[in-house]
């Protein structure tokens, strides 16, 4: 772990430099405890990094890196918190790139389907717009880059695929993901880092 000022009231951690699910479970971890610390006042967490707001009449950026680097030691001895599983009921016949995905992977489109559902994704990641989860990793049979040109509205529940990665849009917006189905789901509040979600069929 290293860490380095981003201002007078902020500090960045950062892990291994790599998108795997190792470091995504050290980001939680270390995401988790620096939640319980008095003085700090907002956490935002990535694919290999945290960045750290804190009250800067509790803390200065010397004075909390020893706090977190007290903090990371009894992390391994920690109990781990389980990741909760997020089922998400998916309709794969509303859909606007579902063809295109499978024909750029030389599959059938439900060949897509069954990869799609049968992987557990973690969440990496939350931004781009509130509760948009960044989902990953997609089988890398169907991994599929992101359109060239963005579309101005994709719907809201839109699931869609961007290069390894999927997720779903939580309000209409602009976006160039793939589009392969939608859902009903609408609980994009429950979506924290380190989840696991499942595609359902239906």
């Amino acid at each position: 772990m290293t860490f380095k000022a981003v201002s007078v009231d902020s500090l960045m951690l950062y892990f291994e430099q790599e998108i795997s699910e190792k470091v995504l479970d050290q980001v939680q971890s270390t995401y988790l405890q620096l939640k319980e610390l008095k003085g700090i006042v907002d956490l935002t967490p990535s694919y290999c990094s945290i960045l750290v707001e804190f009250d800067i009449f509790l803390y200065d950026h010397k004075s909390l890196k020893k706090k977190i680097i007290q903090t990371a030691v009894g992390l391994a001895s920690a109990d781990k918190k389980p990741n909760k599983l997020i089922s998400i009921p998916t309709d794969y016949s509303n859909n606007l790139d579902l063809k295109k995905v499978a024909q750029h992977n030389s599959l059938s489109i439900e060949e897509v389907i069954d990869l799609h559902t049968q992987t557990t994704y973690r969440v990496y990641t939350i931004g781009f717009m509130v509760g948009f989860a960044y989902l990953a990793t997609v089988h890398k049979q169907i991994s599929t880059p992101r359109l060239k040109s963005p579309r101005t509205k994709v719907p809201k529940g839109s699931v869609a695929i961007a290069d390894s990665q999927t997720a779903i849009y939580p309000q209409d917006s602009a976006g160039g993901w793939n589009i392969i189905g939608h859902t009903k789901f609408d609980e994009f509040d429950k979506f924290e880092i380190g989840d696991r979600v499942k595609f359902e069929r239906i």
